[in-house]
């Protein structure tokens, strides 16, 4: 054989090694656990924190000690957004459900009135007596009877939507490309591109006695995104040889969601229960992470506790906004399960 022919089949043999190698890693036979490979990754499961978690579980001094029950309604996506590959929506459905686990952690006393399907099944069973309590019961008052008055109603309601997705608001980009002028001469290619987006939220608490509006707010967050990329091309005798590395991030849409959620939800219950000013993290002072010192100073000492039903102040951000989830990392900070922390 001489060393063309040796060439022309030592190709599709290449080709034949890679493709069993890389099918070494699935085999046709289940193992003794019953899977055919071993799923890589092995990030374990942490907390959903924000940055106002540990301003939630701190309010729960002031909710245990004057229990307000609190229902949560519908938080719906009002952005129509739809991505582009019709893979579904750009924001998440689960708005209402943030809002029952930030109310959770601050120790708020919640009444189900989102999905209630359930409950209204059993009461349905329960009229026809056809459920029971007690499964082992013999006789006729083994059904389940129906109490006039079993069930606790609110006090208040939380609903409203989020009504911002504006994609690129802002982007910049650098690119720059160099090299020899030879046609065969080493060349390389290096670029960095940064843009801007925001979503926003509006939530309103309502009395559910009188259907009052009480408290109204309105918030909104930008969310930042990067891609670097690098690349060299060259000619290596005669081969070519050409490279290319880059990294791209994209600030957690959901979490800004939950972030903004959370936010809203600590100003609203610390309304609501008048907890007093810097107790906790408050919304605008200088240990609020998502703003400047600037940003809603705190009352004069001077002035009257506010209220729920007189108070619509809100904050802003400012461009001291940066690293906005700096305390969010791979370590849990809720060593135990459930939504609420102790306290320190």
């Amino acid at each position: 054989m001489n060393s063309r022919s040796r060439k022309h089949l030592l190709k599709p043999l290449t080709f034949v090694l890679a493709a069993m190698a890389l099918s070494g890693c699935i085999s046709t036979t289940p193992d003794s656990s019953g899977r055919y490979t071993h799923p890589i990754g092995g990030s374990p499961v942490i907390a959903n924190e924000t940055p106002y978690s540990a301003a939630l579980r701190c309010l729960d001094t002031y909710t245990a000690s004057k229990p307000l029950r609190i229902a949560v309604g519908q938080i719906a996506d009002y952005t129509g957004k739809v991505g582009s590959d019709n893979s579904g929506r750009d924001i998440t459905q689960g708005a209402a459900l943030m809002a029952m686990s930030a109310l959770a952690k601050a120790g708020v006393p919640l009444v189900e009135r989102f999905d209630t399907s359930v409950a209204e099944l059993e009461l349905k069973y329960a009229n026809n007596k056809l459920i029971t309590d007690d499964p082992n019961g013999d006789g006729e008052g083994a059904y389940r009877r129906i109490m006039a008055g079993s069930i606790p109603g609110s006090d208040y309601y939380l609903v409203g939507g989020i009504t911002e997705l504006n994609f690129n608001i802002r982007s910049t980009g650098a690119n720059a490309d160099g090299g020899d002028t030879a046609t065969d001469g080493i060349k390389g290619t290096a670029g960095i591109n940064t843009y801007v987006m925001n979503v926003g939220l509006d939530l309103r608490l309502v009395d559910t006695h009188t259907l009052e509006v009480v408290d109204v707010i309105s918030y909104q967050k930008q969310i930042i995104g990067r891609q670097i990329q690098a690349g060299v091309f060259d000619f290596l005798g005669h081969t070519f040889f050409d490279a290319s590395v880059g990294e791209s991030a994209l600030e957690p849409i959901q979490l800004a969601v939950r972030s903004v959620v959370e936010r809203a939800v600590v100003e609203m219950v610390s309304r609501l229960y008048r907890v007093p000013d810097s107790t906790c993290a408050r919304i605008g002072a200088p240990d609020d992470p998502l703003a400047g010192p600037d940003d809603n100073p705190p009352l004069p000492p001077s002035s009257p506790t506010p209220t729920p039903a007189t108070t619509s102040r809100e904050s802003h951000n400012d461009e001291s906004q940066q690293d906005p989830y700096r305390d969010y990392s791979a370590v849990d900070p809720v060593a135990q399960p459930g939504l609420r922390g102790e306290l320190d």
